[in-house]
């Protein structure tokens, strides 16, 4: 009897610890996980050096239709961009700080994601 594949929401959080130990290790700082507004939800809001980094993490078992980062399309990012502003608004203290949007396209094992992060992915006045 095969096991059945873990629900789509675990294996989510499977992959999101897997990309927040990733870049943690890589000097950026957790603020936030799960940054939720009307409309959208961020899933990694990190400190590097100063810059608060709003993170889409994208996982896909395969690239048949395109990898985790073709995923994040216009429409996605406006949703992004849009729950960034709602967690700014949220957290003056970061109101003044530079801000960007980064990818982490997630493939393979949800256990052991292979991951690449796409630093700078979009701006928001692309979005």
């Amino acid at each position: 009897m095969a096991c059945a594949e873990p629900d789509r929401r675990a294996r989510g959080d499977t992959v999101e610890a897997a990309a927040l130990a990733f870049l943690q290790t890589r000097g950026l700082r957790l603020l936030a996980r799960n940054a939720h507004s009307r409309g959208g939800e961020v899933d990694l809001v990190m400190d590097d050096a100063g810059t608060v980094v709003f993170v889409e993490v994208r996982y896909r078992a395969n690239a048949i239709f395109g990898g985790g980062a073709a995923s994040v399309d216009a429409g996605k990012q406006r949703r992004l961009v849009h729950a960034a502003q709602a967690f700014l608004v949220r957290h003056p203290e970061y109101a003044d700080a530079s801000c960007r949007f980064d990818v982490v396209a997630a493939s393979g094992d949800p256990a052991a994601p292979a991951l690449d992060w796409l630093r700078d992915a979009f701006r928001a006045d692309e979005a």
